[in-house]
């Protein structure tokens, strides 16, 4: 495993995931890459913002390794209680219709992982244990159950997407620069193929308020053309690109610019910075505002330079 460098004193001891090897992704649907990176070649290249959440790493990471749609239901019930504080982008989305799939014979516990993306194209894709009869799947669709209808099953990709996924050429998978920010084992993935407003991080109006300091310290950022931020349980990595001059600068970025709720330091702790990968990293500090922070935009770290 690759050491980052620390940006504050003390914290040189943590050690973070290496890169993961995204050589093996190509325009074809590969399961058996980690869902972040299986995902790209369902997605269209019209979209710009990608949430991956893994339910079976979050099964196993929250203590629920063994659950599944066979489980009963007090244990399956429970785990969606637990769900609700743990670092994850995802609620699951065939969650308000579990009554009405019941009598299909699957349903939210049934799910490996899913992903939205939008912003430019609007969709979603499901990925179902490889013990579910898609004929099952096949009928909901044909029913119109909620989410699933007007949804497309693959029964080749055995995946559900909400429409007509992408040919290879025409999804994220035929984009290098987006390869190399995903493939990392984790509960959730977020990947967005641009950087962000201040407005967007920091709140409106907030801009025309900063003061010498902070505004040189946006001057000074690189330009960024994309991120992800892979949630774990205990750690958080943050792709920026490799070769990222400005890394240390953008590390502690939460610290000159102004408060936001909840606090950055509520869900981002202890971060490190490795400018050659483009890596940061922090430690996992409240889950839940792990989550929030992520899904608000509220990430100081990929911020637009002035």
């Amino acid at each position: 495993m690759a050491l980052l460098a620390s940006g504050c004193s003390g914290s040189d001891d943590l050690v973070y995931p290496p890169d993961p090897d995204t050589s093996a992704i190509s325009t074809d649907y590969d399961p058996t890459l980690e869902p972040s990176a299986a995902v790209l070649s369902l997605v269209p290249a019209d979209a710009t913002t990608l949430e991956v959440t893994d339910f079976d790493q979050l099964r196993l990471t929250l203590g629920f390794g063994s659950l599944d749609g066979r489980s009963p239901a007090p244990e399956r019930a429970r785990f969606w209680r637990v769900l609700e504080n743990a670092a994850t982008l995802s609620q699951g989305l065939l969650r308000p219709d579990e009554a009405e799939l019941e009598p299909y014979g699957f349903g939210p516990d049934d799910v490996a992982w899913e992903a939205t993306y939008s912003d430019g194209a609007d969709g979603w894709v499901i990925a179902f244990h490889d013990d579910v009869a898609l004929g099952d799947v096949q009928q909901a669709i044909r029913a119109d159950v909620g989410v699933l209808s007007g949804a497309v099953l693959d029964l080749e990709r055995a995946v559900v997407t909400s429409g007509e996924p992408p040919e290879g050429e025409d999804s994220w998978a035929a984009m290098d620069e987006v390869v190399g920010l995903v493939g990392q084992s984790a509960n959730s993935t977020f990947v967005q193929r641009s950087c962000l407003s201040f407005d967007t991080v920091f709140g409106d109006g907030m801009a025309a308020q900063l003061a010498e300091a902070p505004r040189a310290a946006l001057i000074a950022l690189d330009p960024l053309e994309g991120f992800s931020v892979a949630i774990g349980a205990e750690l958080v990595t943050v792709r920026l690109g490799e070769e990222r001059s400005d890394a240390f600068d953008r590390l502690r970025l939460a610290e000159v610019m102004p408060a936001i709720r909840p606090e950055f330091g509520a869900g981002f702790a202890r971060g490190v910075a490795d400018p050659s990968t483009g890596r940061l990293g922090y430690d996992v500090q409240r889950p839940a505002a792990v989550a929030e922070l992520v899904q608000d935009r509220h990430l100081p770290f990929a911020v637009c330079g002035d």
